[in-house]
This record gives structure tokens, sequence and C-alpha cells, in this order.
């Protein structure tokens, strides 16, 4: 095990079933196995790295997530290659997904950053980037 490696991310979301159908698919494109599973929660894991998510208790509900309040601002995964990216990015048209930048895509990180941002249904952000010069 490597120092200072992630073990795991927990995330709280507003409503745990479109959660697992949004991020089940996505995780599992990337290497990730299902890996726990409870009431309020379900998590993947890729290696000795997991991403948990719980359902919020319905009082916290009332202010929803935004990225530019303290705390998370985006998850970022390593993609393949670049076409890799882009196979994910007709996926993530296919499925209906909110595709952000769309008039920069693929550079909106700069000309030298090749990935694709995208939201879940409570809009956190999502990137999956191309190795550079891949």
């Amino acid at each position: 095990m490597s120092k200072g490696v992630i073990h795991h991310i927990e995330i709280f979301v507003s409503d745990l079933h479109k959660t697992v159908e949004f991020w089940g698919w996505f995780l599992e494109e990337l290497g990730y196995s299902p890996f726990q599973e409870w009431g309020s929660g379900r998590s993947w894991q890729l290696g000795d790295t997991y991403i948990v998510f719980v359902q919020a208790e319905e009082r916290f509900l009332n202010v929803p997530y935004h990225r530019s309040r303290v705390g998370l601002n985006h998850l970022a995964f390593h993609g393949q290659s670049r076409q890799h990216v882009d196979d994910m990015t007709e996926k993530l048209r296919n499925r209906g997904v909110n595709l952000l930048y769309p008039e920069k895509h693929p550079f909106a990180g700069g000309e030298n950053h090749y990935a694709v941002y995208f939201e879940d249904q409570d809009r956190i952000k999502v990137e999956l980037v191309a190795p550079e010069g891949g």
C-alpha cells in the first residue's frame, strides 16, 4: 500500500437510486467493481480505493449541493486515452447526461488537457481526462 493514496471518498446524495444508476455504469466502465451495499448506501472499488454514496437524510436536503460553495468542486478520473474519452463522451450523450463546456470540448481545461466534463444528478462535476499525449 502506498502512503498517501486515497482510501475512500464518501459522498452524500439526494436520491440514492438515481445516483446508483448514474455512477454505477460510469465507475464500472472505468474498471470499478461493486463493493458494498446497504439500505442507504452503495460503493464501488478499484484496487484499494473505493467510492461511497450515501442517501442524505431528508432534514439535510433543503440546501442543494453547489460546487462553488466551500467543499468538493469536482471529481476527476484518469481515462485510458483520447479515444476512451471520446467513447465515454458519446456514451454520456446517449444517456442524456449534462455535458459541461460543450463549446470548448474536449479542451475545456486548456489546449493540452483533453477531457470531458459533466454533472451527475446532484450537479456534482465529474471529469474524465486522457493521459497527456495519449
